[in-house]
């Protein structure tokens, strides 16, 4: 099968250490794994490719301009017109599978004009995060091309339920629901490890991880239970300053540890230096994301904390693969942490079973496999359709 995947989020290096990155790359691999010729078409491809992914074909987009929120719209808009070139030069394809980004609709379009399967992966509710955190320009356009892409779609997968919702009102004809995953060779299974009780967190330092309350609970645990903890902060981002200064407020700063990004292939090893992995996140009504960071606290056999939050509770059965505490309450948090440092046996029994859940029932390969499906699929009903 020839695959076309299409990325043109200028935010997301393809080869970059991003989540997202390690998103693209990931199913990069599923579908290689399972025979395809791959063509990556992107504004940023980022740094060099991993050398199991030496065979995918990049063909590289111009990239986006920097500077006015207007300015930068108008140039995804008109990145449209590229991609078309880029997949008729590149093609043809058996299944066109895009990374959905602001402003971009040309892949589902040609797909759709070209009878072949186009599988849009919706990771957020683009239109009301960018409204939300940044800059929405060209609102109006930005809406059209939203559906423009959602109704040319074959499917869309959506992360989340919510994501699942904004696509269908947005013009989705077929929506299915598949989170984030893992590969499992990346996850060896491994003994706990030796040392003080370690806590850790992975992900990019933006605001919607609510790494203060996470900070404000290891105070606590570091003051009144375990002396001795320490704090892992894996990733990097626009908060990291910030909260490096309220680590030092709390008088904690010398028990974290900073690492900053660090490449995917260097987070097996950074999971298997902690004992819990947390996922803290603020209250939120339309909380939408599919964490990444859960699915590969569960894969390395960590006990997962996580805020109760939207539909983590779906994600983390808790008591079972994880715990949950209310978002934003520090104290809660502070208890369970305690709970698990004086209970050792807990945590393994709680990182079996979240280990054996993922490897059952979220991997990238089963994703690929679920994907390709629907252009075999698409492919059959096309060829038995009536002249």
């Amino acid at each position: 099968m020839r695959i076309a995947y299409v990325c043109t989020d200028p935010g997301i290096p393809v080869f970059g250490t991003k989540g997202a990155s390690v998103h693209v790359q990931e199913m990069l691999r599923a579908f290689t794994g399972r025979g395809a010729q791959v063509t990556i078409i992107s504004p940023r491809i980022g740094d060099t490719a991993p050398a199991d992914l030496a065979g995918v074909v990049i063909h590289a987009l111009r990239p986006l301009p920097s500077g006015e929120a207007v300015v930068r719209a108008q140039a995804a808009l008109s990145q449209n017109a590229h991609v078309t070139q880029a997949l008729t030069e590149a093609g043809p394809f058996d299944l066109i599978y895009e990374r959905h980004a602001l402003y971009a609709h040309a892949a589902m379009q040609f797909a759709c004009d070209a009878g072949v399967a186009g599988v849009l992966e919706v990771n957020a509710p683009l239109l009301a995060e960018q409204a939300r955190h940044r800059t929405l320009a060209l609102p109006a356009d930005a809406d059209a091309s939203t559906r423009t892409c959602m109704g040319a779609a074959t499917t869309v997968t959506a992360v989340s339920p919510v994501v699942a919702s904004y696509a269908r009102d947005h013009g989705a004809r077929s929506v299915e629901v598949i989170p984030n995953a893992v590969t499992p060779a990346r996850f060896p299974q491994q003994d706990p490890p030796m040392g003080p009780f370690t806590l850790g967190f992975l992900g990019s330092l933006k605001p919607w991880h609510d790494v203060d309350t996470a900070l404000d609970a290891f105070a606590l645990l570091h003051a009144e239970a375990v002396p001795d903890a320490v704090l892992l902060i894996v990733g990097d981002g626009p908060e990291r300053e910030r909260l490096a200064h309220r680590a030092d407020a709390l008088g904690v700063a010398d028990a974290v540890t900073f690492t900053g990004a660090v490449a995917p292939d260097a987070v097996p090893a950074m999971l298997a230096r902690m004992h819990v992995g947390l996922s803290p996140y603020a209250a939120s009504a339309d909380f939408y994301f599919s964490p990444l960071k859960i699915y590969e606290y569960m894969a390395a056999g960590l006990a997962v904390v996580a805020s109760d939050v939207g539909h983590l509770g779906q994600v983390v059965d808790d008591g079972t693969t994880g715990l949950l505490t209310p978002a934003g309450d520090a104290r809660a948090l502070a208890n369970t942490l305690s709970r698990l440092a004086a209970d050792p046996a807990l945590r393994m029994r709680l990182g079996t079973t979240a280990r054996a859940h993922v490897m059952a029932h979220h991997t990238w390969d089963g994703i690929a496999a679920r994907v390709m499906g629907h252009a075999d699929q698409h492919a059959d009903q096309t060829a038995s359709a009536p002249a």
